[in-house]
């Protein structure tokens, strides 16, 4: 399995390096608020801010379907991506807010999540060198709600919850930047906390947290690597790789935290968007079929939606 993700990890960066050096002012200005500037105002613009917002629903009901199928089903998905990026002589400050959230609902199921996320992510560098910046990383992530997993000879189990899991990530480093699609963070000192606030699933070592205890603290390396890309004016994709090694437990158990998003738009608020993530945590067990637990496996997300879009 750690060669498999290695092979993600050098594969994605391989891709990410030989982006051109080109930037994406097109893409932020699109994004930002358009304000005209007055031709005699010299003051340059030091903040960059935008976002965008997807909201996707479907709804089927079906009497005497000779086929088959629910009664009834609902599904709602959302998303938020978010940014405030600050850049005066040489201090940058890059901000980014990921959110999401989703479920469907069946008659025979009743009602599953099926997304749930909460990222935020905040980056300041200082200029050392045409592209160089000594930087400091935050990064916080969490969910909205309790998760389930559904065994199918068994009743469902509780698997996560708000802040059980959360990861406090905290990262001092070097941050090459040669333009604004691509970013490449490397740290060999980071402090990360796992967070496990609700007890029973601390009480299990949910997470790696030891039995009883709510937070676990961790030290290691950490890298992350972002590209942004705009491929045309109604085609656009987003991607993040952080990888984190844990110099106090198995170091050579890397954590994978991979997710992408392209999306297209359709009409002027309408977007097909397409989600892919990825987590491996060999300290998060899985849930086999008949409700026990697992060994730690791959975690894979695939969403793809079609809905109403409106970029700010």
């Amino acid at each position: 399995m750690r060669k498999i993700f290695l092979g993600i990890f050098f594969m994605s960066f391989i891709i990410f390096a030989s982006a051109q050096d080109k930037t994406v002012e097109e893409l932020k200005k699109e994004s930002a608020l358009s304000i005209k500037k007055d031709p005699n105002d010299t003051i340059p613009k030091i903040w960059k801010t935008g976002g965008l917002f997807n909201l996707t629903f479907n709804q089927a009901a079906l009497s005497n379907w000779s086929a088959g199928g629910d009664p009834a089903a609902i599904s709602l998905g959302s998303s938020l991506y978010a940014y405030g990026f600050y850049k005066k002589d040489k201090h940058s400050w890059d901000n980014t807010l990921n959110l999401a959230y989703g479920f469907t609902y069946t008659t025979s199921l009743g009602s599953r999540k099926t997304d749930d996320r909460i990222d935020v992510l905040s980056k300041y560098g200082y200029e050392i060198a045409k592209s160089w910046y000594l930087s400091l990383l935050f990064n916080f992530r969490t969910q909205f709600g309790p998760g389930y997993n559904y065994p199918s000879s068994a009743p469902r189990i509780l698997t996560s919850d708000l802040f059980s899991p959360a990861y406090i990530l905290l990262s001092p480093g070097i941050n090459y930047k040669p333009n604004d699609e691509f970013s490449l963070f490397l740290s060999p000192i980071t402090a990360r906390w796992v967070i496990v606030n609700n007890d029973s699933l601390a009480n299990v070592k949910a997470f790696g947290v030891d039995s009883g205890k709510n937070v676990k603290a961790e030290f290691g390396a950490f890298m992350s690597v972002s590209y942004i890309k705009k491929f045309s004016d109604n085609v656009a994709y987003t991607g993040r790789l952080d990888l984190f090694s844990n110099y106090l437990h198995d170091p050579q158990n890397i954590d994978v935290y991979f997710t992408n998003l392209l999306a297209v738009k359709v009409a002027k608020l309408l977007a097909m968007t397409f989600t892919f993530n990825l987590i491996y945590d060999n300290d998060v067990k899985s849930v086999n079929s008949d409700g026990t637990t697992g060994g730690p496996k791959a975690q894979i997300q695939e969403i793809f939606g079609l809905g109403l879009a409106y970029k700010f």
